[in-house]
């Protein structure tokens, strides 16, 4: 969870994924040994990163249902003239609390923050659980299209944040949390 804006000022650094990193996230051919160093070990994203972007930690590290679907969704999209950007992904938890923190010197307090930032503990970013999408076509596309891939949005106040729910697919996408703080997992 995090605002396009705030995602846009990061700061991307290549990493070399360390084996304590590596055991943060599911393990991605990227990040093995003598391969190529992941851009953004942290899971910060540099601008314009797609779900095709395997040397990206924040993709790479995504949950592989979870990019699988993101992939299939971004395919289509493509054919209706809509790139589908990847804004945030996996995070380490290290990237998360300063994210955290970061959004309670922006709100001015924990519970104000924890509308839009959960800890390293509750947020599904941290689990390669979530992703968040840009430009404001690709959101709409998503939000009217995701459902089929079952991606669905969770937050009314976080149009851009998808997580994988497979019965979407079926059943369609199940009602949103008006923000965090009302999502159990959050608590």
């Amino acid at each position: 969870m995090i605002a396009t804006a705030v995602a846009a000022t990061t700061t991307v650094a290549a990493l070399t994924l360390t084996p304590t990193a590596l055991s943060l996230a599911p393990a991605s051919p990227a990040g093995a040994a003598g391969s190529t160093p992941l851009i953004g070990a942290d899971g910060s994203v540099p601008d314009g990163v797609t779900a095709f972007d395997d040397d990206v930690a924040a993709v790479a590290n995504l949950n592989p249902d979870l990019l699988d679907a993101l992939r299939r969704a971004a395919t289509d999209a493509s054919d209706a003239g809509i790139t589908i950007i990847v804004n945030s992904g996996w995070r380490s938890p290290e990237y998360q609390e300063q994210l955290l923190h970061d959004a309670v010197d922006t709100y001015g307090s924990e519970e104000e923050a924890a509308r839009w930032v959960a800890t390293a503990e509750t947020s599904p970013h941290v689990q390669g659980d979530a992703v968040d999408v840009g430009s404001y076509d690709a959101v709409t596309w998503l939000a009217e299209n995701g459902a089929a891939y079952g991606l669905c949005q969770i937050y009314d106040n976080e149009a851009w944040h998808f997580e994988l729910r497979a019965a979407a697919i079926s059943d369609g996408c199940p009602r949103k949390y008006f923000d965090p703080t009302y999502d159990p997992r959050m608590q």
